[in-house]
This record gives structure tokens, C-alpha cells and sequence, in this order.
């Protein structure tokens, strides 16, 4: 199936596993009530109820070698405050690739409780850096390009909002069902633990375009996204430069956790549609290949040489995640790290970039963008490109009709 029709967010009841017409949905052993409040988690064909464990991945990443884990991981590492996590739930459902609806299913919201999503006023909304402040950021790099620093670096800003005060904490999976219906991405999805089920809570939706790593039948790929513009018309050059350089480093990543040779680049600088805007992206995959005895495992290993995603840091990475640390204000949080899914059992995962995603968290509703600065970069036109990436997203988690 295409990337484009990955996203499993659904509620149509076609299939009666999940509770088709007529069918109540099904309950875990303790009833809806505590599934209810044991959270849910919902990512590309993968759905989960009722959480029963959280890890630290930067301990205990060797468990995802079994069973069904959803991940969420800050872009920031531990050092700086990050953390990486996964979530093990009590039920989940087999992959459903044949699913076209835009919504969560039955299974998922097992009580019929949902409640309406209630966004914050699309006044409220404020920015980590101000449009002046951004621009100075962008000339910032543009300057450290010209001194041989770094040749790409993302810079991003984070946009906050208070939610409307309420006993509850906000449904996920209202907010979710909106996005899909308004934004459909390929790599859709929502995890929320409450603080009330005892375990380490999240609350994470995303519309994420970006596949940050797929494995499957031992090949580990990657969809690194730069170049993004109203229509195609409007890619520039310095999009299609910028997505090379940060491919190449994509390659250099994977080629660190694979066999010798196998790494290859499969799609160079394809034109992908998306609501509102076009996106250009890349292809890069390769057999994996790790040390079986290394702490971490397989995917400890794999998180090490390949976090955090390149497009969302830059060339060098660690030059650029140096310069990001200098100009930006505040952690990023989930948004430009990882959310998804990892399937010991079956030796298959995906995870998605964190882009085009909220967060929740103190009474604020968050969401990030960004944009890769090179040397030839405008400050303008990069302001610009951040606006057009929130705009329509923002717009519908405020309760507002999302342009076309």
C-alpha cells in the first residue's frame, strides 16, 4: 500500500474485530471504566489498550526485541532532558492494512465516552521565537555556514496555547479524529497514558508526513523529507540542495547499522502531495546489521546511530544539534523526535519523524516547526515556510476550517 494511505484512524466499524454495526465493542477483563483510564495508543495499523508498562529506552531498549511497543522520544537526549520511552499495553490489535476511513477504532475508545475536543482560541496562540527572532536565527546560521560550521542546521520554534480549563484531561482521540478527517498523513497517530492510571503518563498526537525508520523483512529504511512548498512550482533549488545533503547523511547514519554495501538510496527527490502543501522526499534503506551482544540490543544500537532524525538536525549532526542548542528556546519535546511503533514478535517497526504533531502538557497545548537553514537561505522565506507548515494544523486544533 502506498505511504499516502498508511494512516489507520478510523471508527466506521467495518470490521467486526473492532466492533462492527451492531457489535458492542469489546472490553478488557476490568471493564471500560479502567480501560478508559488506562489509556490507548493508535499508530499506522497498530492500536493498543489499556497500558500496563513504561520503559526508559535509554535503559532497557534490549526489551523491544518482544512484543508490541508504541514510542515516544524527545528530540533532546537524556542529557539535555530528553527521554526516550515505550509504552507495552494489555491489548493490542493485529495490523489492519486494508483500513481507508479517518477515524480510531471502535476498539480504541472501547466506553463510547469520547469527549468533544475543546481547542484553545486561536488568539492564544504564542511563539517560542518571535518573527524577528527567527529571522536573526536564520541569519545566525547562514553565518556559521559561511565559517565552515555547519553546512544545514533546522531551526524551530514551538507554539503554545492554554487549553480551556477542565476537571479532565483533553481527549486525544478527539483531537486525533480531527486531524485525520482535515489532515490526513501517512503516519497518523495518537498515544495518551493518563497521569491516573499509575503509569508514566504521555499524551501525544501526530499527523506526521515523515517516516523516520521502517523495518521490515530485515531492511531498514528511512524517508527523510526537505523542500517544502505551496505547490511544486514553488520547491526552489536551495530545497532540492538541502534534501541531498541531508539524504547523504541520512545514508551515512544507516550505513552504520547495516551490512557493508547494502545501503542505497531507492527514490531521489520525489514530489509527495500533502494538504496544503508538497513535500520533497527521498528514499534510503539497508539490510540491518548489529552486533547481537552490544547493550541496547538491536534497536539500542540502532537509536544511537540514527537519532536524532537528520532532517529534523542537520550537516554534521553534531555541529548542528550544537547550534540549535544556542539558538532555540526551550526543549523541543516530542516534536522532531520519534513517535511509532517497534514488534519484537514479528521483527517489524515504524516510526515516524515527530513533525506536524501536539503535545500536551501543564494546561498548554503545543506544536512545533521548523525549517532547514543553509547558506542560501532568506529569513523571510524561511519564516514564511514555518507558518505554512503550522497554519493548517493549528487551525484545526483551534476549531477553525483548514484552508485548502
Amino acid at each position: 500500500m502506498p505511504d499516502a494511505q498508511r494512516s489507520d484512524l478510523r471508527g466506521d466499524g467495518s470490521d467486526p474485530a473492532l466492533g462492527g454495526p451492531g457489535v458492542a465493542p469489546a472490553a478488557g477483563p476490568e471493564g471500560n471504566e479502567d480501560s478508559d483510564a488506562r489509556g490507548f495508543a493508535s499508530f499506522a495499523g497498530r492500536h493498543g489498550l489499556r497500558a500496563v508498562e513504561c520503559i526508559d529506552l535509554a535503559v532497557d531498549a534490549a526489551r523491544l526485541a518482544e512484543g508490541l511497543w508504541f514510542v515516544v522520544a524527545d528530540f533532546e537526549d537524556p542529557a539535555h532532558g530528553g527521554r526516550a520511552r515505550a509504552w507495552r499495553f494489555a491489548d493490542h490489535e493485529a495490523p489492519d492494512h486494508g483500513a481507508t476511513g479517518v477515524d480510531l477504532p471502535a476498539r480504541v475508545a472501547p466506553s463510547g465516552r469520547e469527549g468533544a475536543w475543546r481547542g484553545p482560541h486561536p488568539d492564544t496562540w504564542r511563539s517560542s521565537l518571535s518573527r524577528d527572532e527567527y529571522q536573526a536565527a536564520v541569519a545566525a546560521v547562514r553565518q556559521a555556514v559561511h565559517e565552515g560550521d555547519v553546512y544545514q542546521a533546522n531551526i524551530c520554534r514551538v507554539l503554545t496555547a492554554p487549553l480551556p480549563a477542565d476537571d479532565r484531561e483533553p481527549d486525544a482521540r478527539a483531537l486525533a479524529r480531527i486531524l485525520a478527517a482535515g489532515n490526513p498523513a501517512p503516519y497518523a497517530g495518537a498515544i495518551h497514558v493518563p497521569a491516573a492510571s499509575g503509569i508514566e503518563p504521555v499524551w501525544v498526537v501526530t499527523a506526521s508526513p515523515e517516516l523516520f525508520l521502517r523495518l521490515e523483512s530485515g531492511v531498514l529504511s528511512s524517508g527523510p523529507i526537505k523542500g517544502t512548498a505551496a505547490t511544486a512550482d514553488g520547491l526552489r533549488e536551495k530545497d532540492r540542495t538541502e534534501n541531498v545533503m541531508i539524504t547523504d547523511l541520512v545514508r551515512n547514519d544507516l550505513q552504520r547499522v547495516s551490512e557493508p554495501g547494502s545501503v542505497e538510496v531507492t527514490d531521489l527527490l520525489a514530489v509527495e502531495a500533502h494538504p496544503g502543501l508538497v513535500h520533497l522526499v527521498s528514499r534510503v534503506q539497508g539490510r540491518v546489521q548489529v552486533a547481537q551482544d552490544a547493550p541496547g540490543g538491536l534497536w539500542g544500537q540502532v537509536l544511537a546511530a540514527t537519532f536524532p532524525p537528520a532532517s529534523v538536525s542537520g550537516a554534521p549532526k553534531f555541529s548542528a544539534l550544537r547550534i540549535i542548542s544556542e539558538l532555540e528556546r526551550g526543549p523541543r519535546g516530542p516534536y522532531c523526535g520519534a513517535v511509532g511503533w517497534v514488534d519484537g514478535d514479528a521483527g517489524e517497526a515504524e516510526l515516524a519523524v515527530g513533525i506536524r504533531t501536539f503535545w500536551w502538557a501543564d494546561d498548554e497545548l503545543r506544536f512545533g516547526t521548523g525549517a532547514g537553514i543553509t547558506w542560501g537561505s532568506d529569513p523571510v522565506e524561511e519564516w514564511e515556510e514555518t507558518e505554512l507548515k503550522a497554519a493548517r494544523l493549528v487551525a484545526l486544533a483551534s476549531g477553525e476550517a483548514a484552508a485548502d
